[in-house]
């Protein structure tokens, strides 16, 4: 996949391509379903895919309250999108100046003279230029004498496990991420959950109480409801390589305060391999995939009674991991 990151690049692009526009966070099946159907438009009209999104997402600079805490870093947004066909991914620089665009001017400066695509393909939820005033139904109006086609695709709806069905957003995922509901996030994202950053020093706690722990350097994403989950660790030499890497380590995770030795801890993201000789994985870089949630967090009158509580967690995501590993070989 080619990455253009200037807009004075776009003449570079071959026109006639198909375009998508939008921040992808999360690149959850509501965006494969759009990555889908741009696929099939390309295919007939034997050309590639272009994603035009935004670095940072616009609200950290047009509004930073209310920016929301991303899903992923840049580094896995684009793994994911490259994994799924993109040709050319334009990430423009979120700045003041392009972010208030009129919708008219948007369309005449990015889309017409910019990209020069055949066609568009966006969800009915699409907005852009200044204030998002501009809809889908605009985006057609603005290309309709430009003969460039606009193929709108309707939301995608996820049947959760408890048998509610929810309309699949960014926004959606990083509510049940913040509540620990990370089983129902992995069906709207179509795969587990990750945090990617920095292995880092811990206290050493773990390991005097027989649990040495990789712990992780809280990374610029939605972290997940403190709590204790089974999941699975990629580890390597560089934010790009855990992406890359195929080998996925059984784990028990932990996020937490640590309030068992006192009040005012800082916040841990620790991941406890369940393999032996654990150490032979320390590495500069981790990706944590979180698969189950098995308790919340709470103090413990000892460390004595933290380890057996460990012990029992680590069994838990054990059989968890095993079974869901089982499952998953016979669905193959």
């Amino acid at each position: 996949m080619q990455i253009v990151r200037a807009e004075s690049d776009l003449e570079k692009i071959k026109a006639g391509a198909v375009l998508t526009i939008g921040n992808f966070d999360g690149v959850h099946i509501g965006h494969r379903a759009i990555l889908s159907t741009a696929k099939q438009v390309a295919e007939q009209k034997q050309t590639e895919i272009v994603v035009m999104t935004f670095q940072p997402h616009p609200l950290s600079i047009l509004n930073p309250k209310r920016a929301p805490s991303p899903l992923m870093p840049p580094v896995l947004k684009e793994h994911l999108l490259s994994e799924l066909g993109v040709g050319i991914l334009f990430t423009a620089k979120s700045e003041p100046e392009l972010l208030n665009l009129s919708a008219e001017d948007f369309v005449e400066r990015l889309i017409v003279k910019g990209i020069r695509p055949s066609a568009i393909v966006e969800g009915e939820d699409f907005n852009f230029g200044r204030k998002r005033a501009g809809s889908v139904h605009t985006l057609q109006k603005l290309v309709e004498a430009k003969s460039i086609e606009v193929v709108i695709v309707e939301p995608k709806k996820a049947n959760l496990a408890d048998g509610h069905t929810v309309e699949v957003s960014s926004t959606a995922i990083r509510d049940m991420v913040t509540k620990g509901k990370i089983a129902d996030a992995a069906i709207l994202l179509g795969r587990p959950y990750r945090l990617i950053g920095d292995i880092v020093p811990g206290r050493g706690k773990g390991k005097q109480l027989g649990f040495p722990t990789l712990n992780l350097k809280k990374p610029q994403q939605t972290i997940p409801a403190e709590g204790v989950y089974a999941g699975l660790v990629k580890i390597g030499d560089s934010e790009e390589q855990v992406c890359f890497t195929k080998e996925k380590i059984p784990a028990a995770f932990s996020i937490g305060r640590a309030t068992t030795y006192g009040a005012g801890q800082s916040l841990l993201i620790e991941a406890h391999l369940l393999v032996e000789n654990a150490e032979r994985f320390r590495c500069r870089w981790m990706a944590m995939d979180f698969v189950t949630y098995i308790r919340p967090q709470r103090r413990f009158e000892s460390p004595q009674a933290l380890a057996a509580q460990i012990a029992d967690d680590c069994a838990a995501a054990r059989n968890i991991l095993t079974t869901q590993t089982i499952e998953n070989s016979e669905m193959r």
